[in-house]
């Protein structure tokens, strides 16, 4: 089995000028500080007390610990021998309220969002750099744009447009009948239909510029701490990453900016989708010049506001070495306003009394879902020359996942689940409002949805098909690793202990798979490879035939012909079927605190960077979560001079690591880092190289007090963070054994548990570690100056009451604390 990789960086002497403890001196009060990760806990099982009590914070996020602790401050001396230990719970930011189960459907802005932070970690100050922020929110816009486009597809195309223009989809309809053409109502001119049914997509974008305005303010206003003065401990500039900069976890106005943007986009979208189909109609029906000229006017008009809003976009950037608190000039503000003006002019000549319009076949425009998927190619293709620029000229990069293409990979991902969404609802709700007949079909009253989509589904089983041959090949190679793992696993133990072979292949077996994860850039490799192949096809096919695959292939072999209109309906269903999963599984989860918190683990790791690309991506938790961290212990600190470790487990140690790096400098030497289940090489610093990578993992070392990481061959999420200090010593204490014994012993009598990913506080090395760091915090620090209780603690006099018992030792609740 392989041992961590290390790689030497300097380590500066402590830079501590206070007197060493002395015998005067009130002993020092240590702190823990645990942060719990991915699909969250509760403050109970962290602290292993069934009553625990509020320090500060609140409902969504807040600081615990055990009752008989609350006022550790003022009985320092009865904490001698173990740190006071605080939890801080911020599972309710993810999982807490039902309704975030709704932020399912907005999965393609969340995956769109994470690709702006997978660029490769070139300069800063690279031509390059600039080019990739500015093809991702294009991306970004793009499917913003394809939301918009998939409900007025909905709306006016299969609604307004196919169905209400056709007596027999009509009948049996009574909440159509009012525009229907065979009545003669106000409504029921083509250009009126559309207008009303334009209310639906207009509602979906309003809803979704309010949930991302609402969502900010109760997630992403929290503000950083104030610093002290100074920039860094001789750390090189190349090791300091963004994460540490004062403004990057407060982002105003790049999401205010974006929100503007975005939501002109949608307006514009559903304004040009009726004056697409009005002016064909003037076209057919010959209208007056007059009509002719306003059409145009408006087309002129929808254009320059386009212009400008993408203008705007390529002019947003994040600001991150200040919090950005700034608001954007009025043009910018007034932007969605105009594009709302704009709608309404539009709505005003739609419905102008046209006596010879008709409808008939598709709405005229639905070619706009080819050409956006072909833009959408596009910018994936060049993303991915950017990003191959930039892992050229980058430093220390040899372990990017993708060699720096996981975030073009990812972008197509996104992709790839906008089509399948906005297809699985067209085509659903099409099989729907036809009633027993197919659309598209010879003699079917409608005449369906683009047939892009049709083409975009029949390669979804295909596409599966890779899916699961990468799969079995993934079991092959557990298969295989296994084997050769359990003839190392004994060399783990003593050797006084008698191996098990059940249990040795039971070992064997978990730490082949959890080597998976490492194997993870093949699937997406593999994925998005075949993604863009088929898509592409997918493409070439609709606009060639301009027929679905079942149609287009009726005079092929009759092999050929089957399997074509076996994928299409097979591939039809299952965009359907993804659909309903998505909304019957937040259904579930609305109903379901469990499932909801399963949910949330999804969010957990996909929501933690800011609304950098896409502002109606689910809110950033870290942007609450990482000042919360930082405010606690730069003020804990500051108050009582004492020291601090702060504990994280898996996500947890991501929140910890970028908290940290939020410190000014002389709270982060007092302050040490400890971290168990840590994805912070394995996942973050592979995916997330320009601000994970190597280099910067050695700055937070460089900067801070000290730092250590405990792991397990057996855990699927944590790892090595492959560092090492100047004088040798390792970051990495692991790899730990799992399970603790190898058979029964005196000490574990009954077989021990595989733990995997969690209970790392279970080994003893967890505490001796956790002793070590704060060891090592109290040789020379300031004399402790406190006073006052901590915040939230109840106020009572530094002598202890009748009863009380002096506290000699906490121990390790035997929990893990994520």
């Amino acid at each position: 089995m392989e041992t961590a990789d290390t790689t030497p960086h300097a380590h500066p002497p402590r830079a501590h000028t206070a007197k060493e403890t002395t015998g005067d001196r009130p002993p020092q009060l240590a702190l823990e500080l645990l942060v719990h990760g991915v699909g969250g806990t509760t403050p109970q099982d962290m602290l292993g007390e069934p009553r625990t009590t509020l320090i500060t914070g609140d409902d969504t996020a807040a600081c615990y610990r055990r009752s008989e602790d609350a006022d550790a401050e003022e009985r320092p001396e009865d904490y001698r021998d173990a740190p006071v230990r605080e939890a801080y719970c911020w599972s309710n930011l993810t999982s807490g309220n039902g309704a975030r189960a709704l932020w399912l459907i907005l999965l393609p802005f969340m995956v769109a969002n994470l690709a702006h932070w997978m660029r490769p970690a070139g300069p800063p100050g690279h031509p390059a750099q600039r080019a990739y922020d500015i093809l991702v929110r294009l991306l970004a816009l793009s499917l913003t744009v394809l939301l918009a486009a998939a409900a007025c597809e909905v709306a006016l195309d299969l609604t307004a447009w196919q169905c209400a223009g056709t007596a027999s989809c009509v009948a049996g309809k009574s909440w159509m009948g009012f525009v229907s053409p065979a009545r003669g109502g106000w409504w029921s001119l083509p250009g009126r239909r559309l207008v009303l049914a334009a209310t639906l997509p207009l509602l979906v974008i309003a809803f979704l510029t309010w949930l991302s305005h609402r969502t900010w303010s109760a997630y992403e206003s929290a503000s950083p701490p104030p610093r002290r003065p100074g920039t860094s401990r001789n750390t090189p500039p190349d090791e300091r990453t963004a994460l540490s900069l004062d403004g990057f976890w407060y982002g105003r106005r790049v999401v205010a900016r974006l929100r503007t943007v975005h939501t002109t986009a949608g307006v514009l979208t559903v304004a040009a989708a009726v004056l697409c189909a009005v002016r064909t109609t003037d076209a057919r029906g010959g209208a007056g010049a007059a009509l002719t000229a306003t059409g145009d006017a408006l087309a002129v008009l929808l254009a320059l506001l386009a212009a400008t809003t993408l203008v705007v976009l390529g002019r947003t950037a994040r600001s991150e070495a200040v919090p950005d608190d700034t608001r954007d000039r009025a043009v910018v503000r007034a932007l969605p306003y105009a594009a709302l003006g704009a709608f309404a002019l539009t709505a005003v000549h739609a419905a102008w009394q046209r006596p010879m319009a008709v409808t008939s076949g598709a709405l005229p425009g639905v070619a706009a879902f080819g050409a956006l998927t072909v833009l959408q190619g596009v910018l994936v293709l060049a993303l991915v020359l950017t990003a191959r620029v930039l892992h050229r000229i980058s430093r220390d990069d040899a372990r990017a996942a993708l060699n720096g293409m996981g975030g073009p990979a990812v972008a197509l991902l996104a992709c790839a689940v906008g089509g399948v969404l906005s297809g699985g609802v067209a085509q659903r709700f099409a099989d729907w409002i036809d009633g027993d007949a197919t659309p598209g079909d010879s003699g079917a009253a409608m005449a369906g949805p683009p047939v892009l989509l049709s083409w975009q589904a029949s390669v979804i089983p295909v596409l599966l098909l890779v899916v699961v041959a990468v799969a079995l090949l993934a079991a092959l190679r557990v298969r295989t690793v296994s084997r050769r793992v359990a003839a190392d696993v004994p060399g783990l133990y003593d050797d006084r202990q008698k191996p098990d072979a059940w249990l040795t292949g039971k070992i064997a077996g978990t730490i082949a798979r959890a080597g998976l994860t490492d194997s993870a850039p093949v699937l997406a490799a593999a994925t998005a490879a075949v993604t863009l192949l088929l898509g592409a096809g997918a493409v070439l096919g609709a606009w060639c035939t301009g027929r679905a695959p079942g149609p287009a292939t009726e005079g092929a072999p009759p092999a050929v012909h089957a399997a074509a209109e076996t994928a299409s309906a097979l591939g039809s269903w299952l965009m359907g079927a993804g659909v309903i999963l998505l909304l019957a599984t937040g259904r579930r989860a609305y109903r379901d605190r469990s499932a909801r918190r399963t949910i949330g683990i999804l969010w957990d790791v996909g929501t933690f960077w800011p609304r950098a690309a896409h502002p109606f991506a689910p809110p950033c938790y870290a942007e609450r979560a990482v000042p919360d961290l930082t405010w606690r212990m730069a003020t804990w600190t500051e108050r009582y001079d004492g020291r601090l470790v702060i504990s994280g487990h898996s996500q947890g140690s991501v929140l910890a690591a970028a908290a940290v790096w939020q410190l000014d400098l002389v709270t982060r030497s007092r302050v040490a880092l400890l971290t168990y289940g840590s994805p912070l090489e394995r996942l973050y610093g592979r995916w997330f190289p320009a601000f994970f990578g190597p280099p910067f993992l050695t700055g937070l070392h460089r900067e801070m007090d000290d730092w250590r990481n405990l792991w397990r061959f057996t855990d699927p999420i944590g790892g090595p963070i492959r560092l090492t200090t100047e004088e040798g010593r390792r970051i990495d204490e692991g790899p730990l054994r799992d399970p603790l014994t190898l058979g029964r012993t005196l000490q574990h009598p009954l077989p021990a548990q595989i733990l995997g990913h969690g209970d790392y506080q279970a080994d003893p090395v967890f505490e001796r570690v956790r002793g070590e760091l704060l060891a090592r915090l109290g040789t020379a620090l300031p004399e402790q100056r406190a006073t006052t209780p901590a915040s939230g603690a109840p106020e009572r006099s530094g002598t202890p009451e009748a009863g009380d018992t002096p506290r000699t030792s906490q121990g390790s609740s035997g929990r893990s604390s994520g």
